[in-house]
């Protein structure tokens, strides 16, 4: 009966070796690679990148002077007049008994003394005459426009704080996006060693099919030689027929977990493929360290580094805070022009000229405005300090408890090494006491599904010793970094 066993069992190998010769096989890496590829949460965290680094360098830009141009046009209805008449002007001569200017005046002839008009004043002897047209200008078209550099000079240590502002700004969003990368690594994995565990788990429960088959057969055989009762015969049944159920369902769970992996590595669900990797390289004796340098780990986890730059920007914050309260200098230099312009006299044309200045901006009362919003900074600078060391305190609960977490799972794994080993003896016992009338049916299905149990808890434990290595490296940090830089 075991040779039945080995040829059936090989022969399914070898049609599910042929089945997959012409399906793709995906790797970890290229699972990862494809999930780094096609999220979209990893797409926009590129572009918030770019964003920070495309602010990065508008703040630096205000260390520049700012050139800049600004016109206009108006046109008017009327045009502008000095007078609203004609004007006559009394002029002066000299008068050489009082050695100055005098208003030349009508005399009497005789009495000498100056003729007074309606108004009660003198009336001049000679005036000089202004017609209203010689001082009326064309305004009805008017341009203008002017170009001015502005060269900041002090602003309050704002600018140089938001050149540092953003600069961390720029690292944070790489970090987070960083972050998010293995956080999708995290997901892959996970995903990926679950269709590994199913694919064992569906070897397993095929060879276990083939065992019960096999089983079915030497009891039919036995039955009509009259060695065995028709009661052992429909045991053998219920559980084959048990068995076949168990494949199925494992199939499908299968299928539906190669669709999950499909999903995140943003494949047709539809696609059919096959996972490279096995339980195989899982090492027994492996040691997992029980104490980390907790700085290295600081050093190394995106969220602790995310936090360590925030508490910077906040800083920076709390600086551009207090530029409001500093006085602000700027140089200022222009050239403006106009037409009309009144440069050389009023005249319709275009003509202008250089002016440079410096202005000067000195805060005096803002009823205690400024100074509350600096306060506000320096308490979110708080805050996040405050953030930054619990988040340390968690990080280093998480490592400790990852760390036993693995080592519980690798020592399970050992013992799943052992209990498989007892089993497979059980099994060849069973079937060799069974083959020699020995034993009954029911003894060989209990230790058929004993070795089932086993094989399937090795399986599970395997598993499970991956995971906790993931997460392990999650927590400290070192999960899959080349890809996560290269990406």
């Amino acid at each position: 009966m075991l040779r039945n066993i080995s040829i059936l069992a090989v022969m399914t190998l070898c049609v599910t070796s042929a089945m997959q010769a012409g399906e793709r096989q995906l790797t970890l890496d290229e699972c990862r690679q494809m999930a780094l590829q096609n999220n979209k949460q990893m797409q926009i965290g590129a572009e918030k990148v770019k964003a920070a680094g495309y602010q990065k360098k508008e703040a630096f830009a205000a260390y520049l002077p700012a050139i800049d141009f600004n016109g206009g046009y108006v046109y008017n209805q009327k045009n502008l007049s000095l007078f609203d008449s004609d004007q006559l002007l009394p002029i002066k001569t000299f008068d050489l008994q009082t050695q100055s200017y005098q208003f030349s005046v009508v005399k009497n002839p005789l009495t000498g003394e100056p003729v007074k008009g309606p108004n009660g004043q003198p009336i001049p002897e000679q005036v000089a005459y202004l017609p209203k047209d010689a001082m009326t200008f064309d305004i009805h078209n008017v341009f203008f426009g002017a170009v001015t550099l502005t060269q900041p000079v002090f602003m309050g240590g704002k600018i140089v704080a938001m050149n540092k502002l953003t600069g961390y700004a720029e690292e944070l969003a790489k970090e987070m996006h960083s972050a998010g990368a293995q956080e999708v690594i995290y997901a892959v994995d996970a995903a990926y060693w679950q269709v590994v565990s199913l694919e064992a788990k569906h070897r397993l429960a095929t060879e276990f099919v083939a065992l019960m088959d096999s089983l079915d057969s030497d009891v039919r055989a036995m039955v009509r030689q009259g060695v065995a009762t028709r009661s052992d015969q429909l045991s053998v049944d219920v559980k084959l027929n048990q068995a076949q159920i168990d494949l199925t369902k494992v199939k499908n769970g299968l299928s539906l977990s190669k669709m999950a992996l499909a999903q995140i590595c943003g494949l047709p669900i539809s696609d059919e493929y096959t996972v490279a990797e096995d339980l195989s390289h899982v090492i027994p004796d492996a040691e997992i360290a029980s104490a980390y340098n907790m700085e290295d780990v600081y050093a190394r986890r995106h969220d602790i580094r995310a936090l360590e730059l925030g508490e910077k920007i906040t800083g920076q914050q709390k600086n551009v805070a207090l530029s409001s309260m500093l006085p602000n200098v700027a140089l200022v230099g222009a050239y403006s022009f106009s037409s009309p312009n009144v440069f050389n006299g009023f005249k319709n044309r275009v003509n202008g000229g250089f002016s440079v200045g410096v202005g000067v901006n000195i805060p005096i009362v803002h009823w205690g405005g400024n100074y509350n919003k600096y306060r506000a900074a320096r308490s979110q600078q708080t805050v996040m300090e405050l953030q930054l060391d619990e988040a340390k305190e968690k990080v280093e609960l998480q490592v400790t408890q990852a760390a036993y977490k693995a080592q519980e799972a690798l020592k399970t794994y050992n013992m799943t090494l052992t209990n498989m080993a007892k089993a497979d003896e059980n099994l060849r016992s069973a079937s060799l006491g069974f083959r020699e009338a020995v034993l009954t049916a029911d003894d060989v299905m209990k230790a058929q599904t004993a070795w089932l149990q086993a094989n399937s808890e090795k399986i599970d434990a395997a598993i499970e010793v991956h995971l906790c290595d993931v997460y392990l490296s999650k927590v400290l940090g070192t999960l899959a970094t080349d890809t996560v830089n290269d990406k």
